[in-house]
């Protein structure tokens, strides 16, 4: 079996594609997985920490694209795409990346996730398709509460067959596929671990520059930024800092143990 290795972002080569990666870089610059290495400046690389050898890595880099996509290894390629309606329902980018990384300055500590929501209107089909054939060459496994929001965890090529039984923080960046039930454009989302608590995260992003989702307010604050894409959202997800050590779900063990494996 030969399982998912990497998922790449890609944009295309222009100034402002490499300015994004810069400053994602420089956001990003306190996480110790995350690095250019000898790759070059056009890439930026997430190798899971733990356990050793977990697959897939996340990329961001440039490519010779029209416009962006998220290309998995498998061969399968999600490009940007609208639902149907004449009325775009989208989450405005109010925040330049750089003036996101200026406020968050030594406050990121890890990825948690990297994902890719699919508009509204997307065809049952094509979403039984994407997840069943990143099924086939991960271990993804579905969101215990019953959304459409399966999650790939990195693995080893023995659990990516087998299954995971040890939860360790570490097993990150995963990835997450989403089934839009409201906004009519493809989002990337980027879920980062800080070491601010909601009240100073609220300060830092006040509304309408910063908000939640419903059910998930008191887990991260939410920052779509700004940038020259058309048709494609970008967001931040803002994670707050943990109190009481780490919990079943930076272990990943709620996911595999409550969700269970997609196969």
């Amino acid at each position: 079996m030969d399982c998912l290795s990497e998922i790449t972002f890609r944009l295309p080569e222009a100034t402002e594609s490499r300015a994004f990666i810069d400053g994602l870089r420089q956001l990003l610059a306190d996480v110790p997985y995350a690095r250019s290495a000898e790759m070059g400046p056009d890439r930026l690389t997430l190798t899971p920490p733990l356990p050793r050898g977990a697959l897939p890595v996340t990329t961001f880099a440039l490519a010779d694209v029209p416009e962006p996509e998220v290309a998995l290894d498998t061969g399968h390629v999600i490009g940007v795409s609208r639902g149907p309606g004449t009325e775009a329902v989208t989450l405005p980018g109010r925040v330049e990346l750089a003036e996101l990384t200026r406020r968050l300055a030594g406050h990121v500590r890890r990825v948690d996730h990297t994902g890719v929501n699919l508009p509204v209107g997307t065809p049952a089909e094509q979403w039984d398709d994407l997840v069943g054939a990143v099924a086939a060459a991960s271990a993804m496994y579905r969101y215990p509460t019953g959304e459409q929001w399966p999650f790939v965890l990195p693995a080893t090529s023995e659990e990516c067959t087998g299954d995971i039984g040890d939860f360790v923080v570490g097993r990150e960046p995963r990835f997450e596929l989403v089934q839009e039930q409201r906004l009519t454009q493809t989002t990337w989302q980027i879920a980062l671990w800080t070491d601010l608590t909601r009240a100073e995260l609220e300060l830092m992003f006040p509304e309408p520059e910063g908000l939640t989702f419903p059910g998930l307010a008191d887990v991260f604050r939410v920052v779509p930024i700004r940038h020259p894409w058309p048709g494609l959202g970008i967001r931040f997800d803002l994670c707050y800092r943990g109190e009481d050590g780490p919990s079943d779900w930076e272990t990943g063990e709620w996911l595999v143990t409550e969700g269970g494996r997609i196969r």
